[in-house]
């Protein structure tokens, strides 16, 4: 199970992060601006964006490897496919 929530209206606004597998979750402050998450994932709203962007990051970490506070332009640091693959976890919504 993994939900976002958005938290702080700044700019970016701050969204936390819960993912849970069986009896233990994790919980993260992920930031994204909202023109970033309009051209990642156009049509869906912030939390599903989130939401796809974790399912890709577990499929590739454990929950425990995420960082606990980041911005979404990070993950492409770590994992350069990151844009080119959302789509298809978007789908999966």
């Amino acid at each position: 199970m993994i939900t976002a929530t958005r938290i702080g209206g700044g700019d970016p606004p701050e969204f936390e992060v819960v993912v849970g597998e069986g009896a233990s979750q994790s919980r993260h402050v992920v930031t994204m601006s909202q023109d970033l998450g309009e051209r990642l994932a156009p049509g869906n709203t912030a939390e599903q964006c989130l939401e796809a962007a974790f399912r890709f990051l577990l499929d590739r970490e454990p929950k425990e490897s995420i960082l606990r506070r980041f911005d979404v332009t990070v993950i492409s640091g770590y994992f350069p496919e990151f844009e080119r693959e959302l789509p298809r976890y978007l789908s999966k919504s």
